[in-house]
């Protein structure tokens, strides 16, 4: 048997909510619960509606096409405000606290924030905000950006957001899409002790954007900073208003996410507000066990799923904190230091973190408050767990995994399991997840495809621009007919635990922050040395991966440490950070189908020492020699 790494004590598992759901349901282990909640998909989550009581009506009917993955409509006749039940609850207790690497600190309280969201939501509405119009944000991780989705959804608008470290082109290819009504963008940025002013990223935006888009500019870099046109957020907030909420439908937008394929520009991922809201409820109260007026954190930026997870926590009343910044500035006592603190008893962090921390021979300080560890971004592998263990002893290590596609988890922590050295402890509740074969046998303890058989509330209303769904359809549910196909080779343990071994498809995903190749391509191949270009993730050895490109170059071109020098420049620029490789390599031709398109795949088969299947599909087969070694 895989070590445990930390059991909970029967008065544990008896205090949680968890524990109580269970019990109020007749079942008195995990499995058995979980299976129900799959099997009895409508009534587990009418439970956790009533339980977690969600402000709102429900209607009568739960699931329109309940056997219908593709066509399946949740809650149809609901009616709700995901931010009315965000800002549910009233007082001075802390609802956020904001940290940023240079010390700076805001908390706002309750009766604060509440005050705040309606001035934005009033200075919104002047602007012309209404029910289904975009908000785009390109924001830090700060008040504002919470203050803003919130006002946002209040009005009934839809939010898009995306980190200040994203190159002009990369944020047009995602905003150029939902066409805002309205953007709140900063003047800057801190990282690493470092000033870094995008307002002229900012005037190629706004440049190519509607001339009717409202530009709102967040002063965060230097308090005194201006950009022509713009109004200030604090003169978009300047008047006292009431708070009100509009009521809309379950699958009302909420979020317009982003994600890539292999080709052509991010995909809009659109996310409805009651699923939402459902999901990171149950992930939270019952998975993670969050109870009101504890702190959560999670480091993150605005361009991850992860802020969107960490900002719900409102709605079980816990102080959300945020921290912004680079995590290891000035060392890896920053993220530690501001936990101890701020007495935080959930960490978020990704598995690259602590295994950085881990390498740097860092050693915590004490930390009573803290509860649990939650990791994602890449699988923790089996040595942080035992870093973590070592370090931060009692606390629950919560190795979490799903995605932007569904933003929530299809794998995660529970405070009533224990924890096996490198697995993901279970299951989520309604979420009917197995591991399939190519022939689509289940797997257990043999790795194979993620997938879910069965609908779930928090699915993609759709992705932005698809009418006929064709793209949502080819993206999920073609590899498998009717099946949600994630795209991460997993392996289920005959415990109920999960093990990740990274990706599947083509899709990149360094650090957890999924990555389309397209965006790489389109900054690479505009420089005239060369002629073509094809990005691979490799895994590595800390369970994470890195991004490797490899080069054909234009005929008398050489790939200098000039040139290596200039990709990275323009992939930063016009992208962002994450998106430049660990490797440059230069190759004399790159495999491409019959008709015509590149195959990343194949690459990546080679570059793992896998076999390549289908080569007959390659014009060039002989081209994969050049990727060996």
């Amino acid at each position: 048997m895989t070590h445990i790494h930390w059991q909970p004590s029967p008065e544990q598992i008896n205090n949680t909510q968890l524990a109580c759901f269970m019990q109020a349901r007749g079942f008195s282990d995990y499995e058995s619960m979980w299976q129900w909640s799959v099997d009895s998909r409508e009534e587990f989550w009418v439970g956790l509606w009533e339980s977690c009581q969600v402000i709102g009506e429900a209607g009568e009917v739960v699931c329109e096409n309940r056997d219908d993955m593709f066509k399946a409509k949740w809650f149809p006749q609901a009616s709700l405000s995901f931010a009315e039940n965000l800002l549910r609850f009233e007082g001075e207790q802390a609802a956020l606290l904001f940290v940023r690497e240079d010390g700076t600190r805001i908390e706002l309280s309750r009766d604060q924030l509440r005050q705040r969201v309606a001035a934005c939501a009033n200075g919104l509405r002047k602007l012309g905000v209404g029910v289904g119009d975009r908000v785009a944000a390109w924001l830090p991780n700060s008040p504002e950006a919470v203050i803003g989705m919130l006002a946002t959804n209040s009005l009934g608008g839809v939010w898009s957001s995306c980190s200040p470290d994203f190159g002009s082109s990369g944020v047009l290819d995602r905003f150029g899409q939902i066409e805002p009504k309205a953007m709140i963008a900063c003047d800057g940025y801190l990282y690493k002790g470092r000033v870094f002013d995008i307002r002229d990223k900012l005037a190629e935006v706004v440049a190519e954007l509607s001339s009717s888009m409202k530009l709102v500019l967040v002063q965060y870099a230097d308090q005194q900073a201006s950009f022509d046109s713009a109004m200030t957020f604090a003169e978009l907030c300047q008047e006292d208003a009431e708070l009100s909420f509009v009521q809309l439908p379950f699958d009302h937008p909420l979020y317009i996410m982003f994600s890539s394929g292999t080709t052509g520009k991010p995909k809009c991922i659109v996310h409805g507000q009651g699923g939402t809201l459902l999901q990171h409820l149950k992930e939270q109260r019952l998975h993670c066990d969050l109870r009101e007026t504890e702190k959560l954190f999670y480091f993150t930026t605005t361009g991850w799923m992860m802020w969107n997870w960490l900002v719900s926590g409102l709605a079980s009343g816990a102080t959300v904190c945020l921290w912004d910044g680079n995590p290891f500035h000035p060392g890896p006592q920053a993220i530690w230091e501001f936990v101890a603190a701020e007495e935080i008893n959930y960490l978020g962090t990704s598995a690259k973190w602590v295994d950085a921390c881990k390498k740097a021979g860092y050693e915590p300080p004490a930390l009573p408050s803290l509860k649990t560890i939650l990791s994602t971004g890449s699988p923790l592998v089996p040595e942080s767990f035992d870093w973590l263990e070592e370090q931060v002893p009692g606390v629950q290590i919560a190795s979490i995994s799903g995605g932007t596609d569904l933003i929530s988890c299809f794998a995660l922590g529970n405070p009533i399991l224990p924890v096996y050295r490198g697995e993901l402890q279970c299951r989520g509740l309604g979420m009917a997840v197995e591991v399939w074969d190519d022939q689509a046998n289940p797997l257990v303890e043999e790795q194979g495809e993620l997938v879910c058989t069965k609908s779930f509330p928090s699915m993609p209303i759709g992705f932005w621009d698809d009418s006929d769904a064709a793209k949502y359809r080819a993206a999920y549910f073609e590899h498998y007919p009717g099946i949600w196909r994630h795209g991460d080779w997993v392996q289920l343990s005959e415990n109920g635990g999960l093990t990740i071994f990274g990706r599947s498809d083509a899709t990149l995903n360094p650090g957890g922050v999924r990555i389309g190749t397209a965006e790489i391509y389109r900054q690479v191949e505009q420089i005239n040395e060369i002629e073509e270009a094809i990005v691979v993730g490799r895994n590595t050895d800390d369970g994470d991966q890195e991004v490797i490109l490899f080069v054909r170059l234009a005929v008398g071109a050489e790939l200098s440490e000039q040139l290596q020098k200039e990709i990275r420049m323009r992939i930063r620029a016009g992208a962002s950070p994450r998106h430049i490789p660990a490797e440059i390599k230069a190759v004399a031709d790159i495999p491409r189908t019959r008709s015509g398109k590149i195959s990343e795949i194949a690459v990546r088969d080679v570059v793992h020492g896998r076999s390549v299947k289908n080569t007959e599909a390659l014009a060039n087969p002989e081209s994969l020699d050049y990727f060996k070694n």
